[in-house]
Formats: structure tokens, sequence, C-alpha cells
């Protein structure tokens, strides 16, 4: 198990370089509810008092429900400033109006929340020069399990480096409330979704292969078969260029 009070010290220092080197006036994250977006928001406000966390509920009637008692329950114990940005609305217009010129389903649809909450984040963010703060683990940085231009997109991120074992443990730490520990793991993208089911394999089974331990055969086709379909998302765009003829 890591020294969490080391890593509590080094992550604030990460945020505090962070903040001066851009001469920057504080931090905005997303609130969620979940125990990523948890761990980002009590990190950030020990690091910087100026730090805001924004509740984007977007249709799915859980980030109306739990989602949004434990975000804001979250806040309430480490005193973070908190608003709220329903785009329930704004995606709903956004899906009629391309549903215009081409029917969207599936993941193109499920996407659109996480695209949405990163425009509202930076948005806010350039009207107070803030930096905007990743929430994204190691374990779904691995695994592709994130929304490219969603919530892939950040200026910096304090917890990119930590499995999904070591959030909980960080958060045990920290004491933070048992409701956000102990639910499952979710992107809260559309009813009942919770991200094991999706992705079809555990965190724990990830964590493992990350680690070098023995998984089933099927636990290591889907890992492997995820981190190498999405490995566009954790590498810079193609620009082409003339030095290279």
């Amino acid at each position: 198990m890591r020294n969490y009070q080391v890593e509590l010290e080094k992550r604030i220092a990460f945020i505090r370089d962070a903040i001066k080197e851009a001469n920057a006036n504080g931090l905005i994250y997303g609130n969620s509810g979940g125990k990523d977006s948890a761990l980002v928001g009590v990190l950030c406000k020990i690091a910087c008092a100026n730090t805001l966390g924004i509740i984007m509920p977007c249709e799915s009637k859980q980030n109306y429900g739990q989602d949004t008692i434990d975000a804001l329950e979250i806040a309430k114990q480490f005193d973070i400033e908190t608003k709220v940005v329903d785009l329930s609305q704004t995606k709903k217009l956004l899906v009629e109006n391309i549903n215009k010129s081409i029917k969207i389903e599936g993941k193109s649809l499920n996407n659109i929340a996480p695209r949405l909450r990163m425009t509202t984040l930076y948005t806010i963010a350039a009207c107070d020069n803030r930096l905007v703060v990743g929430t994204g683990n190691k374990s779904e940085i691995f695994m592709g399990y994130f929304t490219k231009w969603g919530d892939g997109a950040f200026d910096i991120n304090p917890i990119g480096d930590l499995t999904v074992s070591e959030i909980y443990e960080f958060l045990e730490y920290l004491n933070a409330p048992k409701s956000i520990i102990e639910k499952a793991p979710s992107a809260g993208l559309f009813e009942g979704q919770t991200d094991e089911i999706e992705m079809g394999v555990s965190y724990k089974a990830i964590e493992d292969y990350i680690n070098g331990k023995t998984v089933s055969l099927k636990e290591k086709e889907i890992i492997e078969r995820n981190h190498k379909n999405t490995e566009h998302k954790r590498t810079s765009s193609k620009i082409y260029s003339s030095d290279k003829e």
C-alpha cells in the first residue's frame, strides 16, 4: 500500500506548481459524485482554496438522484464551492438538430454528455482563469474507458497514475463519505450503467493485468483488445509535417 500522507503532499505540490506555471487563479473540475471526482476535488481544495466543482446532470435519473446527493456531500464535507449546470435541455436540443441530418445512437449518443460537460468546464474556466482538472484513473486510461475530447480532456490530472483500488484507499485515508466509496463505479451515462458491466471486465482484473498478475484468458482478451483499440485516445492527434517529406 502507498504512503498516502506522502502521496497527498506530492500531489498538492504538483497542483500548486501547475497553477503557478499557468499563472492561473484557481481550479475547476466536474463533481460527478463518483470516486475519482471526489478524490480530485479534495486534492484540489487542499492545494488551492479557489477550487470550484461543477455538478452537471444530463438526462440520466441517476445524475439527479444519488450522484447529486454524493456530489453535494463531498463538497460540504471539504468545503468545496459548488455550482450546478443542468445540461439536459442542451443535449436534447443538440440531438434534435443533428437527427435532422443523421440518426444518432449508441456510443455517439452516450458520448454527447461528457463532451458537453467538458465544454461547460472550459467555458467557466476561461471566465475565471482556472485550470480544468481531469478525473480519470490509471485503470480507465489503460482501457480507454473515457470519452475523447470529453472527460479525456483536461489541463492537469493529479490521479492518473492511481488504479481503482488505490483511489479507494486514498479516499479511505481522507475519510471521504462511505456512500461514494461503497457504490458501484458508474459514468452515469444512461440508466443502470456501471463501468464494469459496460467494459465486460472487473476493475480488479484490469489492475491485476496492469500489475503483471494472472487473469483469465477471457479477461486478458477483453483488456488487450480495449487497450489496442483505444490507443488513439492516449496519443496526440496526427499533424502533417513537411519535414518528413
